[in-house]
């Protein structure tokens, strides 16, 4: 067990470290001794990790303030995540001063006066960091939306971005952008804590110009696009907050939305254009041999086309005793990805052209794994000119509602409907 930093004083654990040669000009501690004030060894060894890392952290700051006359942005984000390191290893949540003074329990106030006299070794007074981070005296860095949206990528939202492929990632971080990007461009990169109920409602006036527009020749945005992208800040201000401890502080984008449009269904394909149109002998030659496995295999699987292109030649499973395709995520490697849902996670027999597609797939899709507006693209070009869409509604997922409609029309059990469409 690595026991650096550590000494013992009678039976109390106590972290004890020289201040780092190349930190001296800022940090004009020789050595730094707080009491971990705990007998377990292996419980001193992860509060003495913890007090390493801040440390770590309050010198870096220490060093780049110095590069940059001390107005530096990023040496103010570390030092206040020192601060809240330590604070929390010592059993408090950070807050600035004032909140401390002003809205805790006095009981709760003297605790951290006690402890901050309790780390101290007797023979010195308290440690300026340790004093800081307990009584709030580190100013909380001002934080700009730009800036909060880069924090929830790379803080906040770890989790939601953990089995994603880079694709469904990429395509993740877009959306969230784009609500940001909007936001910036009408009201500006405000700093969060700044932000009002004035800016919140001068944001939805812009977008009723978009979704109304006076203009009678402009082309009016949907309600649900407003919405989204209303929503995308909403979420921020409201994850943001919750991240540094805000919980309960009012957002100002609450309660602003739109009446939405009755969603446009995506129609399906008639089985009678399916069988005379699409599956008409050379009708999809010249398409890539990818390209027409995978709209057959939609055809007889009602499968999205995403859970098609990025199927991996495992899952094709045509030697089973029913031959089929298993829809899965996968939390690891070079194929790692979600799936919609829970649900989503299925096995599909092939059965018709699907089947004859699954035996001729090989190496599956290769080309279009994790491409899928690659692929979109490509099929809907290939599809215009072979006038092979009934409307200009028709899309690639028509072929999914065809699936699902022939279901219907054929009285198959509503519960069997749903696993096979993932529902």
């Amino acid at each position: 067990m690595d026991m650096s930093y550590l000494m013992q004083r009678g039976e109390v654990w106590w972290y004890n470290r020289r201040v780092p040669k190349k930190y001296r000009a800022f940090d004009k501690r020789a050595r730094i001794r707080l009491s971990l004030d705990t007998y377990a060894r292996e419980e001193a060894c992860m509060l003495r990790d913890k007090l390493v890392e801040a440390d770590n952290q309050y010198w870096a700051a220490l060093a780049l303030a110095a590069q940059t006359d001390g107005n530096g942005k990023d040496a103010a984000h570390a030092n206040y995540q020192a601060a809240v390191q330590r604070a929390q290893m010592a059993g408090f949540s950070y807050r600035p001063v004032l909140e401390i003074a002003s809205e805790e329990p006095l009981t709760e106030t003297l605790e951290r006066l006690l402890s901050v006299r309790d780390a101290a070794d007797p023979e010195d007074v308290p440690e300026p960091e340790t004093t800081e981070a307990l009584l709030g005296g580190v100013a909380r860095p001002k934080v700009r939306v730009s800036e909060a949206l880069q924090i929830y990528f790379d803080e906040i939202a770890l989790d939601e971005q953990m089995y994603k492929s880079p694709q469904q990632k990429a395509s993740w971080r877009k959306v969230k952008t784009l609500a940001v990007t909007y936001f910036i461009e009408q009201c500006g990169d405000l700093v969060m804590e700044e932000i009002t109920r004035d800016h919140a409602l001068a944001y939805k006036a812009w977008w009723a110009e978009q979704v109304m527009p006076s203009d009678p020749d402009k082309e009016p945005l949907t309600g649900n696009t407003a919405n989204r992208r209303i929503g995308g800040i909403r979420s921020l201000y409201r994850e943001y907050f919750k991240h540094i401890g805000e919980e309960e502080r009012p957002n100002p984008f609450r309660s602003i939305n739109f009446k939405s449009r009755q969603k446009t269904e995506v129609p399906a394909f008639a089985s009678e254009w399916v069988q005379q149109k699409v599956l008409q002998p050379g009708k999809l030659s010249g398409l890539k041999a990818e390209l027409q496995l995978i709209v057959l295999m939609l055809i007889e699987t009602g499968c999205r086309p995403s859970e098609i292109i990025n199927l991996q030649p495992q899952d094709i499973r045509i030697d089973a005793d029913v031959p089929h395709i298993a829809i899965r995520s996968r939390s690891h490697g070079a194929a790692k990805r979600e799936v919609k849902s829970a649900s989503s996670e299925r096995e599909v027999p092939l059965v018709g052209v699907a089947l004859e597609a699954g035996r001729r797939a090989g190496a599956a899709f290769a080309h279009y794994q994790d491409r899928n507006e690659l692929f979109s693209a490509n099929v809907m070009q290939g599809f215009r000119r072979r006038d092979l869409l009934p409307t200009k509604a028709h899309r690639i997922y028509s072929f999914r509602h065809s699936f699902e409609k022939r279901m219907q029309e054929a009285n198959i059990d509503y519960g069997l409907r749903c696993l096979l469409m993932g529902h």
